[in-house]
């Protein structure tokens, strides 16, 4: 970064001063992980400089030769990797993907079935907090409290009585396998549009380790920046009737210019994604993540649903006399960063936050093995056994660091 240290030496510091704490930490986060070196060079390209608007073959700027190629070139290999009939590169996010395909079928007003945040669903899924709240009628369905799996049952009863006009599926904190085909049914025997949003699986659904939810849904969201690995942004899958109301509704309804070195990041990590290597750290993700449950329930925690069947897990603390902020909090003191999670037994007092959710994805591209996960976990739990106890912390700390060194994230 010789020019940034020239231009703004302090902005430059901090850059650096990242990259060692990335280096210096162990990435648990399940929202997170480490990109390809490729993916960096694409997004700090040339291409951050060129405006888009509009589609390939029908923009409102010239020169668009080159970043047409580019955008076709993406949703080529996004339809492929997915087995999709038509794709949609440029949402800036994975809730501006959510935005678009919401304003794509339905008129402001009209009811949404959709997962509850508390029991793993996600903020642009209707949460009071979230603008997609104030734009539509949400209804939200509960896991069932005696299994903490969801009620397809319960979203059937629901959606008799409610009749949403959409059925999403889909969650940020919900650690099993989805029952795609069910809700399918459930939506076409009701006229009712189905989303599934696979932001956190993308790249588990990339590599056929898990089901995908494409042969079973209207539309399909995901950002590529989570197991997916790649640089930041959304995309949106649809079959190909809906294709052109989606294309109206990412441009020039949710958005205008898109980044096109974004894009082109998108059109790498799907190329990626058919690779061996690829597909090696996917099937270790699942598999460290089940080893991480195995482990954690012979330690006696308690986890949501009772394990995992994707990259993460999501521990229920409230036997354990520890709030979620605390432990994330002491955790990360020690190198071990992940985050706080709301859990279902929250669902009744607002504010607290009983959890803590762990994703597998960053250690398993860091090429971690079960080892390095053994240990991993037994740091972790010295923490949670013992958070106000400075010699222990100091002493995971300094295990942490041993580790990190072990196993740098960019060589």
């Amino acid at each position: 970064m010789k020019n940034l240290f020239k231009d703004d030496p302090e902005l430059a510091h901090l850059v650096t001063k990242e990259e060692q704490r990335m280096e210096q930490t162990i990435n648990l986060i399940a929202a997170e992980n480490h990109a390809p070196k490729s993916i960096m060079e694409v997004v700090g390209s040339i291409l951050n400089t060129k405006a888009i608007e509009g589609y390939p073959g029908n923009r409102f700027h010239g020169g668009c030769a080159c970043v047409d190629e580019i955008e076709q070139l993406a949703i080529m290999r996004a339809k492929q990797l997915f087995g999709a009939e038509f794709a949609n590169v440029q949402p800036h996010s994975g809730t501006s993907a959510n935005l678009a395909v919401y304003f794509s079928v339905l008129e402001p007003g009209d009811s949404i079935l959709s997962m509850s945040l508390p029991h793993g669903g996600h903020l642009s899924h209707g949460h009071q907090a979230s603008m997609t709240s104030k734009c539509f009628s949400f209804s939200h369905y509960t896991l069932d409290p005696k299994t903490e799996l969801i009620d397809y049952d319960r979203i059937e009863e629901l959606t008799a009585k409610i009749k949403p006009k959409m059925i999403v599926a889909g969650a940020s904190s919900y650690p099993r396998l989805i029952d795609y085909e069910r809700i399918s049914t459930i939506a076409g025997e009701h006229s009712a549009f189905f989303m599934v949003d696979m932001a956190h699986l993308a790249g588990l659904v990339a590599a056929k380790v898990i089901p995908s939810p494409v042969p079973y849904a209207d539309f399909v969201t995901f950002t590529t920046y989570k197991t997916m690995m790649g640089g930041r942004g959304g995309i949106i899958l649809a079959r190909e009737q809906f294709g052109k109301k989606v294309n109206h509704a990412v441009f020039p309804g949710c958005q205008g210019t898109s980044g096109v070195n974004l894009i082109a990041a998108k059109a790498l990590i799907c190329k990626l994604a058919e690779s061996e290597e690829f597909r090696t750290i996917q099937q270790r993700t699942l598999d460290h993540a089940a080893l991480m449950a195995t482990l954690l329930t012979q330690k006696g925690y308690k986890l949501v649903t009772g394990g995992t069947e994707n990259h993460q897990l999501l521990i229920d603390l409230t036997d354990k006399e520890i709030s979620g902020s605390v432990a994330e909090r002491q955790l990360e003191y020690t190198g071990l960063v992940l985050n706080r999670n709301v859990v279902p037994g929250d669902a009744d007092h607002p504010g607290r936050v009983s959890g803590l959710r762990i994703g597998t994805a960053a250690i398993a591209t860091r090429n971690m093995l079960e080892p390095e996960v053994t240990e991993v976990i037994n740091l972790v739990d010295r923490v949670l056994s013992y958070p106000e106890d400075q010699y222990v912390l100091n002493l995971v700390r300094q295990d942490v660091a041993a580790l990190c060194s072990r196993f740098p994230v960019y060589v």
